[in-house]
């Protein structure tokens, strides 16, 4: 079986990532020297994981794969978007419902940048789920901001009431990791 580093610290990540991963052979693993993932302020989630894939890439010196993921809300201009993981720590779920009262539509994205970093190859998969933003938080599953969040076709279930298996075969992060392990495993049967 392939590892592959992936830079976070969030548990919740990781065991999506490698829920997706087993089915390519590979098994995903948090950073064993504490580094952390350097996040800048950009336009857009591919600048983040780039970024933060070749900071990373200076400090661990093996191949390793990153993901940025964003809540992009309509009526709020696309906030927290490439903020969210400000946004989830500072004011959180009850915070962002606090901004959407009063406001009919709901409508929102999560995306997600996957970006892989080996030395020499820098490459990205980005990928989208629509839905709304629920007028409370549901469930007990998953993290940020998947609690108030229902995807298309889910009639107001939020993330936080999906397990792991449904999820992976629907949200934004599943699809982009999805993406990069085909690409990955092409690569590699090449070499």
């Amino acid at each position: 079986m392939k590892t592959l580093v992936l830079v976070t610290h969030n548990s919740g990540k990781l065991a999506e990532a490698n829920d997706i991963a087993k089915k390519y052979g590979i098994r995903l693993e948090m950073p064993k020297n504490g580094t952390e993932k350097l996040e800048i302020q950009a336009d857009s989630l591919e600048e983040v994981s780039q970024f933060s894939a070749l900071n990373a890439y200076g400090k661990i010196r093996k191949p390793l794969v990153v993901d940025d993921s964003g809540l992009f809300v309509n009526s709020l201009n696309g906030f927290p978007g490439v903020y969210s993981a400000y946004v989830v720590p500072t004011i959180g779920n009850k915070g962002l419902l606090k901004l959407m009262r009063g406001i009919n539509d709901r409508k929102a994205y999560f995306e997600c940048c996957v970006s892989f970093y080996d030395g020499s190859n820098l490459i990205s998969f980005a990928e989208k789920v629509h839905g709304t933003i629920i007028q409370e938080e549901k469930g007990k599953h998953g993290f940020g901001f998947d609690p108030i969040f229902s995807p298309d076709g889910y009639d107001g279930k939020s993330f936080g009431e999906i397990g792991l298996a449904e999820k992976n075969t629907l949200s934004h992060r599943a699809k982009a990791f999805d993406s990069f392990f085909k690409w990955y495993s092409n690569e590699q049967e090449k070499r």
